[in-house]
C-alpha cells in the first residue's frame, strides 16, 4: 500500500490506497484505533501544508498573502498530494500493527529463514514505542509522587522534561543490557538451527495473493514512474 501511494503519480495512488486501507480497517473492526494512530501524523502534515503552500519554488498562481508569505495554488496542490501520501503510509503501518501480532510475525519470519539477529532487531524496534510510552507513564507517576510539577503551564511542563528524560534513557539502556544478558544465557549466539514450534496456516491461495499484490505494486509503480501509466 505504501509503495503504491508513493510511486503512483498525482492523486490516484494515495487516494486509492486510503480507500483500500479504510475498507480493510472496517473489515477488521479497528477503524477507531486506526483513527487514533492517524492523529500522530498531525505535526508532519501541518508542516507539509505550510511549507509547500507558502514556500513552493517557482509557483506564480497566487491565492492570498499572509504577511510576507504568499500562498499559491501549485503549492497547495503539492501539499495536499504529499499529505495524502503521508497519511496513506501511516495508515498502512497502523493497519499492519493493529491486525498482526508481533510474536506471531516474528515466529513466522524466523520459520521462513530470516536470521535470528534480524528477527530480534525487528521485534525490539516494534516493541520500543509501546514500551517507551509505558515507561514514560510510570516515570511521570513516580516523579509526581516525589513532588515534581508536570502539569499547568507550558513552561512548567518543559521544566519537567529533563527529570523525565534522564530516567527514561537510563531505564532503556538498562533494559537492553538485561535483555542481552538473558539472551546470551539462553545461547542466543550459538550457531545451531533452532526448531520452530509454531506453524501458522498459509494456504496456496494466500501465497498467490501476496505475490500478486507485491509484484502488482512494483509493476504499477514502475509504469507510473516511466510514464506508461496515465492516470488523472
Amino acid at each position: 500500500m505504501a509503495l503504491v501511494a508513493f510511486t503512483v503519480r498525482e492523486w490516484t495512488g494515495p487516494i486509492a490506497m486510503i480507500v483500500v486501507e479504510l475498507a480493510c480497517a472496517l473489515a477488521a473492526r479497528v477503524t477507531r484505533r486506526l483513527a487514533v494512530l492517524a492523529l500522530a501524523t498531525i505535526p508532519i502534515v501541518a508542516s507539509i501544508l505550510l511549507v509547500n503552500t507558502f514556500l513552493f519554488p517557482g509557483a506564480t498562481d497566487r491565492l492570498f498573502s499572509l504577511g510576507p508569505f504568499t500562498a499559491t495554488g501549485t503549492g497547495l496542490a503539492a501539499a495536499l498530494q504529499a499529505t495524502l501520501r503521508v497519511v496513506a503510509f501511516a495508515l498502512s503501518v497502523g493497519l499492519f500493527s493493529l491486525t498482526t501480532r508481533t510474536d506471531e510475525l516474528l515466529a513466522d519470519l524466523e520459520r521462513r529463514g530470516l536470521g535470528r539477529r534480524v528477527t530480534f532487531v525487528l521485534g525490539s524496534a516494534i516493541a520500543t514505542i509501546p514500551r517507551m510510552a509505558e515507561r514514560a507513564g510510570e516515570i511521570t507517576e513516580s516523579q509526581r509522587a516525589r513532588g515534581l510539577d508536570t502539569e499547568g503551564s507550558i513552561l512548567r511542563r518543559l521544566r519537567g522534561v529533563l527529570p523525565l528524560a534522564g530516567p527514561m534513557i537510563a531505564g532503556a539502556l538498562t533494559e537492553v543490557e538485561e535483555r542481552t544478558m538473558a539472551l546470551e544465557a539462553r545461547a542466543f549466539s550459538a550457531q545451531v538451527a533452532r526448531p520452530v514450534l509454531r506453524a501458522f496456516p498459509d494456504s496456496g491461495s494466500e501465497r498467490i495473493g501476496r505475490w500478486l499484490a507485491f509484484l502488482g505494486s512494483i509493476a504499477l509503480g514502475a509504469a507510473s514512474i516511466s510514464g506508461l501509466l496515465r492516470l488523472p
